[in-house]
């Protein structure tokens, strides 16, 4: 009776992994761009961070899941030019922010897509910038073989200190705002 009953559940779990087609959308990293915007009492400045991979998981046509690599070392500046912008790129890969040299990798899993509509999902996962690893939520509009994203994340979270009110009193105008805006598109 035991071995009828796990014979059973067997072809049960075969039965219903064999109508779920699950597919893997490889990331085209050189057509992929993320553009950061951090922001401070005085105004902001942003750039763009390179990924390094990333995959998208599908249930059929739903998304159902998906992890990516972000390459820390690639920071730039676009708003500035010439010492300005070596100097803030500097600073950016240094210990006082992201310290890409021990910490040359983030990556984000994700860890629950709901749908919303025909191409809106609602996304939950875990990011992990400087081995801190936090939940995050964002919408993500998938359409064709795209999806876009806009992502804030909080670099207080992460030890990222530098200019922060969250660790420091009296910055007065030389505070920087601990969210920054991830502007996301992926092509697969």
């Amino acid at each position: 009776m035991k071995t009828l009953k796990t014979l059973f559940v067997a072809v049960l779990a075969i039965s219903f992994f064999s109508f779920t087609v699950l597919k893997e959308k490889q990331v085209n990293v050189e057509e992929s761009t993320i553009v950061w915007t951090g922001k401070k009492v005085t105004g902001q400045h942003e750039g763009k961070i390179s990924l390094e991979s990333g995959v998208l998981q599908f249930d059929g046509k739903t998304l159902s899941g998906g992890n990516f690599v972000i390459d820390m070392t690639t920071i730039t500046v676009t708003d500035l030019e010439g010492k300005g912008k070596a100097n803030l790129e500097g600073h950016l890969k240094s210990d006082d922010f992201f310290g890409v040299e021990k910490h040359g990798k983030a990556t984000f899993t994700i860890t629950n897509a709901s749908k919303l509509d025909d191409k809106n999902y609602e996304i939950s996962g875990d990011l992990t910038i400087k081995n801190i690893t936090n939940p995050i939520n964002f919408t993500m509009v998938v359409d064709g073989n795209s999806a876009t994203a806009k992502v804030i994340v909080d670099r207080s979270k992460f030890d990222v200190r530098y200019g922060s009110p969250s660790f420091f009193n009296d910055l007065k105008d030389k505070a920087i705002y601990d969210d920054f805006e991830l502007d996301v598109k992926l092509v697969f």
